[in-house]
């Protein structure tokens, strides 16, 4: 392992909040997210500078909170404080694997973690500590897809990775249907006109002003992650 030099120096790791609940209908799998930690302390061994953010979906989604009634701007603070509660989950998963982790949040919450401060971020990172970013962006009606986008930029990062459960993107629901194409380069452009399932419209296109590479792959697969780490073509990759 500490032989392989890693493709990129500094990358956002995106997560959903969903690709922790594994075979539960709700909540948090210990096994899924250990073996997630394992898989985040492994490529932080090769002395990769990561930066992650994850959403909240397993606990609560405001978008989905706001069509059964409640306000939209109360569940998106109620998804923020979801994406806090998975952060500290996974802190302490990959703590646990040995790696030094440190939690952001985008709202003040000083009990259980620090606020964003971005050179305080990027100074985290330079120091080997790897850095959760929780809360969204702070603000309702941003999805933690714009929030992924917004700190890679923010911290200079190369790529944003997003896990995902299929291994790619398709021009269609390739459970549904089987004559789906998968793609292995898109433009940000494509994506936005075919509205094809990577990020929302806002994240996408950010990415695309400052030319940040999106890297969609499947998570699920063990040892995928680090097969990007090191270069190989996995997934699909959204670029200029």
């Amino acid at each position: 392992m500490a032989n392989q030099t890693p493709k990129y120096k500094r990358i956002l790791l995106k997560l959903s909040g969903e690709a922790l609940m594994g075979e539960e209908d709700y909540g948090i799998d210990p096994k899924i997210i250990n073996r997630i930690a394992a898989e985040i302390h492994e490529i932080h061994q090769l002395g990769l500078e990561i930066g992650i953010v994850i959403g909240g979906g397993n606990i609560f989604r405001g978008a989905g909170l706001a069509k059964s009634g409640i306000d939209r701007v109360t569940g998106d603070h109620m998804g923020m404080l979801a994406t806090v509660m998975n952060s500290l989950a996974l802190q302490n998963a990959i703590e646990k694997h040995g790696s030094k982790v440190r939690v952001m949040s985008a709202i003040q919450i000083h009990e259980v973690c620090e606020d964003y401060i971005r050179r305080r971020a990027i100074r985290h990172l330079e120091k080997g500590n790897i850095t959760v970013f929780a809360a969204g962006i702070g603000n309702p009606f941003f999805t933690t897809d714009s929030a992924a986008s917004l700190r890679a930029i923010e911290i200079d990062a190369e790529v944003v990775i997003k896990a995902t459960k299929v291994d790619g993107v398709y021009s269609a629901d390739p459970e549904k249907d089987p004559k789906a194409i998968k793609y292995a380069t898109l433009t940000y452009d494509e994506v936005i006109e075919r509205k094809l399932a990577v990020m929302d419209t806002a994240a996408v296109v950010l990415c695309r002003d400052q030319n940040m590479p999106i890297r969609i792959f499947n998570m699920t697969k063990e040892g995928a992650l680090l097969k990007i780490i090191q270069g190989l073509d996995v997934g699909t990759i959204v670029k200029v």
